[in-house]
């Protein structure tokens, strides 16, 4: 009953009957400032809502501080993203003093990227230091598997005939040579050696990640600067970073700092895939070795058949073209799904990926094998 009271809100119909004491009242309190309304903000979901935090700063920062009190760091997070999509109070982030309260994740670097252009000079630089801390969290989180995962896959994909016995591929050695079994001493015998190419200081792939800037895009734009600045740390993949709206820009000489490229994004305005895709067909002199990664919603403001016949004609070059609806920790993601079944008619499919997951997607397009899409037609 206890909970069912926070939950409900205590409002005179919640029938629960329970009286909360201590720390619920000062829990109940916090959640009321921002969840609390009349009965017409409770019909109008989002509308109607008081504003229990109030217009000032520092009853913000003391709201933010109750709530880090007395909720996990989940939790914290989804109420700050709250507050600031139900109560407006985006322009408060603007203020020094209120990003030092919040706690940092991916949504908020969004949050902070679209107010880029209108953040005064005094706080920009608490601005680059919550996007650098939550930055370099995801790269230890990430960084390590990415590199295992592709180093391999950049190994497998040059197999050699002649292997040294360190480098021999057993599966494949035995697959190849099963014609060659003897039942008497049970036993194959490898006529034929298939190992793992070494490790060349050498460029093997070239990989042009081609990112969607529109305000929806906001989690997959963060994750894609890290996985880009990840890609560029490994000598033998050569990586170009796009973001694109109505206007193209190329970030690659910014690579190597994804704090820099996420300040160099623009988030929010039109769409034209078709204009981006045309800028990275022009970079691709390696067709057989590039893979290009579009990372969009796919709401084409451009020509839409202008866009399909650009990616038919990489995918005929020989070029490893791969789409993602959204690269985030989020659900199914909001796409134009007409765009999404031309593209895997063109045996291009489009899906959402999970950061955990984006190492494998990348792996498999290194080595030419099918990639990890998920079985929900939902999300094809």
């Amino acid at each position: 009953m206890r909970r069912w009271r926070l939950v409900l809100g205590g409002d005179a119909a919640d029938s629960t009957g329970c009286a909360l004491s201590g720390r619920d009242v000062a829990m109940d309190g916090a959640l009321a400032s921002l969840y609390g309304g009349d009965g017409e903000g409770k019909k109008d979901r989002g509308r109607g809502r008081s504003a229990g935090l109030g217009a000032s700063a520092p009853s913000v920062a003391r709201w933010l501080g109750d709530i880090r009190t007395y909720f996990p760091t989940s939790v914290v997070q989804v109420m700050q993203r709250d507050a600031i999509d139900r109560l407006g109070l985006s322009a408060l982030l603007l203020e020094p003093e209120m990003l030092a309260a919040v706690e940092a994740d991916v949504h908020l670097v969004g949050t902070l990227l679209s107010l880029n252009k209108a953040m005064p000079e005094t706080t920009k630089e608490t601005a680059r230091a919550v996007v650098r801390k939550v930055v370099e969290d995801l790269e230890k989180r990430l960084a390590s598997r990415t590199r295992a995962t592709l180093t391999g896959a950049l190994d497998r994909s040059a197999r050699v005939s002649r292997p040294r016995h360190r480098d021999i591929d057993w599966n494949r050695t035995i697959a190849a040579n099963l014609k060659n079994y003897l039942p008497e001493y049970r036993t194959v015998v490898p006529e034929r050696l298939i190992g793992y190419g070494r490790a060349a200081q050498s460029v093997k792939k070239d990989v042009i990640l081609c990112i969607d800037q529109s305000g929806s895009m906001a989690a997959s734009v963060v994750y894609a600067s890290v996985f880009g600045a990840v890609l560029a740390s490994m000598r033998s993949i050569s990586t170009r970073l796009v973001v694109f709206d109505t206007n193209i820009v190329d970030l690659t000489d910014q690579i190597d700092d994804p704090v820099d490229v996420l300040f160099g994004t623009q988030l929010g305005g039109g769409t034209d895939i078709n204009r981006a895709l045309a800028y990275c067909q022009a970079q691709i002199s390696r067709p057989a070795d590039t893979v290009v990664v579009l990372i969009s919603d796919l709401y084409e403001g451009g020509i839409r058949n202008e866009m399909l016949k650009r990616v038919a004609a990489m995918k005929a070059s020989g070029v490893q073209f791969v789409t993602l609806l959204a690269l985030s920790d989020e659900g199914t993601p909001a796409y134009d799904r007409e765009h999404a079944a031309a593209l895997s008619a063109l045996d291009a499919p489009a899906f959402a990926c999970t950061p955990d997951l984006f190492p494998e997607v990348m792996a498999a397009a290194i080595e030419r094998r099918p990639l990890p899409i998920p079985d929900t037609p939902a999300q094809r």
